[in-house]
């Protein structure tokens, strides 16, 4: 028997909520498996600068350090929109993924058969099947690189900057992927415009020579933007840049339904990763018990994974999930007539009990 320690951030808005159902799934695995997991919460986002005065405290990354995993719910939200950069929640989350050394963001894009009523493309595109992953750099390009506004806030200005060495690794990680799912890649740039995406190209076309059993083709971030709402089934695993990443996931997560139901992880060289939805905090709906923890729940099966060596749960919580919307049930983003609404708290008894 293992004892894993978890490191907890709920955030802001509806991300305590959810957490609290993610952590439900893990004690239910506990019970199961004999193993056991230790929590240990920590601020950031909005509320570590509320109480500390910063978005992300020392003290928060050295327990992360000290973890095995680090689940998060979400940061951010308009109270804290007036604050200068530094002091954004949104810093915090940069500034965790820099901390932790994690510079591969993987974002699984799935449509559930139950859901396929909640997909918004026409019916015969939607039952071609939706099956995609989005492996996104993360600590390169515009987020990251210099920036700047000028005295008279009337010009402002954010570099895209990429290494060889950056794009390099995640390209690495994403064709390893594709081998363990329908080998097929396609890199996401906008290399007819952009001095660092034809960098970028360059350097996947390389990396793809060293994988000749993978399909590999290009692909204009724009044209890709339309393919995911004209073709999604064409898609297996998707390779691109920090901003690209960050806007095509959310696109992908509307076509399987709702932004609710995707998870990610985000991951270095070591095994200890950070396990998130990819939504944000929703603070209008905080409090309501009417948030979708669904996407975090889905994340701790990709924790289960990557960090902490129990893939069999892993599949146990995914077909916990499945097993759930079968029946019918549902929250709120993802209602359709003749099914059965219910809360996020709900939503979580009823995942944690069909884990078998």
């Amino acid at each position: 028997m293992a004892n894993y320690k978890i490191a907890v951030i709920d955030g802001d808005g509806i991300g305590p909520e959810i957490v609290a159902q993610a952590i439900k799934v893990l004690k239910k695995v506990q019970t199961l498996s004999g193993n056991t997991f230790e929590f240990n919460h920590v601020l950031m986002g909005g509320c570590a600068i509320d109480k500390c005065g910063e978005p992300l405290p020392q003290e928060t990354i050295d327990v992360c350090l000290n973890s095995d995993a680090v689940l998060l719910g979400a940061v951010g939200g308009p109270k804290w929109d007036t604050l200068p950069g530094h002091l954004r929640p949104e810093k915090g989350l940069l500034g965790i993924r820099s901390a932790l050394g994690l510079f591969a963001n993987i974002r699984p894009a799935v449509l559930y058969k139950p859901l396929i009523d909640a997909c918004p493309l026409r019916r015969d595109i939607a039952e071609k099947g939706i099956d995609m992953v989005v492996v996104r750099e993360l600590t390169g390009g515009m987020y990251f690189g210099e920036r700047g506004i000028s005295e008279d806030g009337k010009t402002a200005y954010d570099t895209e900057k990429y290494s060889e060495y950056e794009v390099e690794r995640i390209a690495k990680i994403g064709f390893e992927m594709a081998r363990n799912r329908r080998k097929n890649v396609i890199s996401i740039d906008k290399a007819n415009v952009l001095e660092s995406s034809r960098l970028w190209r360059r350097v996947v076309e390389r990396v793809a020579k060293d994988y000749p059993e993978i399909t590999f083709s290009n692909m204009l971030v724009d044209n890709a933007a339309m393919q995911l709402v004209k073709n999604p089934a064409q898609f297996d695993v998707i390779i691109t840049s920090n901003i690209f990443g960050d806007i095509l996931s959310d696109e992908s997560s509307m076509v399987t339904g709702s932004i609710g139901m995707l998870p990610s992880s985000s991951l270095g060289s070591k095994k200890l990763g950070l396990f998130e939805p990819i939504h944000g905090s929703a603070p209008d709906i905080a409090g309501k018990d009417i948030a979708n923890p669904i996407a975090t729940i889905l994340s701790m099966s990709m924790m289960l994974r990557s960090s902490i060596d129990m893939p069999e749960y892993a599949k146990k919580i995914e077909d916990a999930v499945n097993t759930i919307l079968e029946q019918g049930y549902r929250t709120g983003d993802i209602m359709s007539e003749g099914k059965t609404l219910v809360g996020c708290e709900k939503m979580g008894d009823l995942i944690s009990e069909a884990i078998k």
